[in-house]
């Protein structure tokens, strides 16, 4: 069993020193293409994330005050060290999340351009001088670190997730206890290893692995936590919301999304099915921004069903690992069976299998990519989100029924519509309640812009100039008898 390079590692990090659970239990991780275990990591609980939280406020006190070139520089190297590391970290994610090794590849080089980021956003993070009312004072308003950051990441994005928390978190002065998920826990205690290689200090950066409930609970309940950063379902993105009112925490959540993906019958057909197959079945349709509902115009309906269908059945499925795949096996048994019952739900109410709609003859968790027609609001899928290969096509006939149709739910993260009608294109931006919105593209993440949603889709954005505030408390300051 390859180590990948010495990435991979079995032990967690707390307050500099590499650790195994106080219990000594384990928790096995296994490889959805091939159902093998490749290692176990610790099963840590409050006790281990007590001494970790204790070691960020240690480290924090000297952290916080460090100079900003140190801090700067330190994000650059982590920058470079991703980069060189790039094949190993993304050989090291596609084993144990399944996707595709070029998207693996991608998702370690947009980590690395997240640090870079923040190493160059945290020099911009001014604050001000306001006019006073009088001759006599001067009113400063400042920005500071806000503390300890818990950070608790998921299995779909394990490497990415990371980067843009830890770095705006690090870039700002902040200390780090972090919870990668434990269906995926390699890429995310491998970023502690390379913290510690660039030279991060000890207890700045620490990672455990564990139950959910255990260590969130921890750093939930403690009150040296002061800003908890979460990705992961809307379910449990509201029990932590709940959770932080009792210490008053700063909170950021990118939780569960909905995404709809209108064609106008206007749109460039070709560019909507290539925008639409990268907006569907990235990671194997198990993405927050990924397309839940096509809402397709009558006059291009048929037409864009067919390549949709045609563009589906060409999609290679296998290992991840392996050249040429562009599909890999879900995450689980549980995702599978999710999804089979959204289209068992969808054909007793009238759909259409036009491709797919079952297991793959791969076996294992490997599922066909399926296309449905004649979706209703009826339908499971309408309203909860698939997370998977599943492509679900509504037809609609006017621009006001599509806006109310995407609309219809309580997620707004992510949006896409084709059309090359400049006027409508404003309208969408005004009508959309989502937080992000694509026109004539089917991939909009982007370091230099934020990320995030509205209504029950989270709070608080990630990337672009925004994604530094959840990280820095304001302070105003009246510096009185200058008269």
């Amino acid at each position: 069993m390859s180590d990948f390079g010495g990435l991979m590692l079995e032990t967690n990090l707390i307050g500099g020193d590499w650790v195994g659970a106080d219990s000594g239990k384990a928790i096995p991780v296994n490889n959805p293409a091939t159902g093998e275990i490749i290692g176990h990591v610790p099963d840590c609980g409050a006790a281990e994330t007590d001494r970790a939280i204790a070691a960020a406020s240690a480290a924090f006190k000297n952290w916080s005050r460090t100079d900003l070139n140190y801090r700067v520089g330190l994000l650059h190297k982590l920058h470079d060290a991703l980069l060189q590391n790039q094949e190993a970290l993304a050989q090291l994610l596609t084993a144990e999340q399944g996707k595709p090794l070029f998207e693996a590849r991608g998702e370690i080089a947009i980590g690395a351009a997240y640090v870079r980021w923040f190493a160059e956003e945290i020099r911009r993070a001014k604050g001000e001088i306001v006019p006073s009312p009088t001759a006599d004072r001067r009113l400063l308003v400042t920005r500071h670190p806000v503390g300890v950051v818990g950070a608790i990441t998921p299995w779909n994005f394990p490497s990415s997730m990371l980067a843009r928390k830890l770095a705006p978190a690090l870039a700002a002065g902040c200390t780090v206890v972090a919870k990668p998920a434990t269906a995926t826990p390699y890429s995310g205690l491998v970023w502690g290893k390379l913290c510690q290689d660039v030279g991060f200090p000890d207890g700045v950066v620490n990672i455990l692995t564990g139950s959910a409930r255990a260590i969130g609970g921890a750093i939930m309940a403690s009150p040296d936590v002061r800003k908890v950063t979460f990705t992961g379902s809307t379910e449990v993105g509201k029990a932590l919301i709940r959770q932080s009112a009792d210490t008053v925490k700063k909170v950021s959540m990118e939780l569960g999304g909905n995404a709809p993906f209108i064609v106008f019958d206007d749109a460039d057909l070709d560019a909507a099915v290539a925008g639409a197959m990268v907006a569907k079945y990235r990671n194997m349709g198990q993405t927050c921004v990924c397309t839940n509902r096509f809402y397709v115009q009558s006059g291009i309906h048929d037409a864009f069903v067919k390549r949709l269908a045609e563009a589906t059945e060409a999609l290679v499925v296998g290992n991840g690992a392996q050249d040429g795949v562009q599909q890999g096996p879900m995450i689980d048994m549980n995702a599978v069976e999710k999804v089979e019952a959204m289209i068992a739900d969808a054909i007793g109410k009238g759909a259409s299998v036009v491709t797919g709609g079952q297991r793959h003859g791969n076996g294992g968790t490997y599922f066909q990519p399926t296309v449905l027609t004649g979706a209703t609001s009826e339908m499971s899928f309408a309203t909860d989100e698939i997370f998977g290969p599943l492509s679900a096509v509504f037809k609609f006939e006017t621009e006001e029924e599509a806006i109310a149709a995407a609309n219809a739910t309580e997620y707004g993260l992510a949006s896409y519509a084709y059309t090359n009608d400049l006027a409508r294109v404003f309208r969408l931006n005004e009508g959309l309640h989502y937080g992000m919105i694509g026109i004539n593209a089917g991939l909009i993440t982007t370091v230099e812009a934020p990320f995030g949603g509205v209504k029950e889709s989270g709070i608080g954005k990630e990337g672009g100039s925004q994604g530094l505030d959840d990280y820095l408390e304001t302070k105003y300051m009246a510096v009185a008898g200058l008269g």
